[in-house]
């Protein structure tokens, strides 16, 4: 039987391919804006009533705030604009005698988050629930029935960043961009905070300005490059 050497042997088996570099790499950040006038507001407003038994203030906030959503759906609010957000009844404590505390009574609290399509008629919207027995206004925004057009120009604009400065980093160290590995994305959406007011400030003999503003749209991106020498 012939024997051929070790080294010839081993020469005849496939050896792996010597793994190629990884490529350097350019990890950069970009964010675009863009702006947009608003065509619709939430509202967050309600009804908090009182009563010596939790049935009592339960039963006259239930009425008060029958009497709001009908005045809502009789200025154009759809059913589907209209969310309960908050309903709560507790006892209400005397701490007079500086003891435990007793209870003297119930509150009852109902509060609806109302979605307004027709902005020109929000200032009136506001009093007229108010004079049919609103009284708390938690809150006021504004936003988009719509804001896809919005965010697709705020994230072209982050892109076009993301690429700038690429480039600027890219030439400031003498190489080259390569082709683009990775795009990743976080959008934000950036609008005026809610406003709370006191049931009295509404109630005005003139409706309520309110001023709609710019909405601000955001997008934030990471981008990766290949870098060529």
């Amino acid at each position: 039987m012939r024997i051929l050497p070790l080294v010839v042997l081993l020469a005849g088996l496939a050896l792996p391919a010597a793994a190629e570099p990884v490529p350097a790499r350019i990890t950069v950040a970009g964010e675009g804006r863009s702006f947009a006038v608003p065509d619709m507001a939430s509202l967050n407003l309600g009804v908090a009533s009182r009563g010596l038994t939790a049935a009592d203030a339960l039963g006259a906030n239930s009425t008060a705030l029958a009497s709001v959503l009908a005045r809502l759906a009789a200025d154009g609010i759809a059913p589907r604009d209209i969310q309960t957000s908050g309903l709560s009844v507790g006892p209400r404590y005397d701490y007079s005698d500086n003891g435990d505390g007793r209870v003297v009574g119930y509150d009852a609290r109902n509060m609806v988050t109302v979605r307004v399509r027709d902005l020109p008629a929000l200032g009136a919207l506001i009093d007229a629930a108010f004079a049919a027995g609103a009284n708390e206004f938690n809150g006021l925004s504004f936003g988009l029935a719509d804001d896809r057009a919005a965010i697709d120009a705020a994230r072209r604009a982050a892109v076009a960043d993301a690429r700038a400065r690429a480039d600027l980093y890219a030439k400031a160290a003498g190489v080259s961009l390569g082709r683009i590995v990775t795009i990743s994305e976080t959008t934000g959406f950036e609008a005026p905070q809610p406003m709370a007011l006191r049931a009295d400030s509404i109630a005005a003999p003139a409706p309520v300005p309110v001023a709609a503003g710019e909405l601000s749209l955001g997008a934030q991106i990471t981008m990766v490059f290949e870098i060529v020498q």
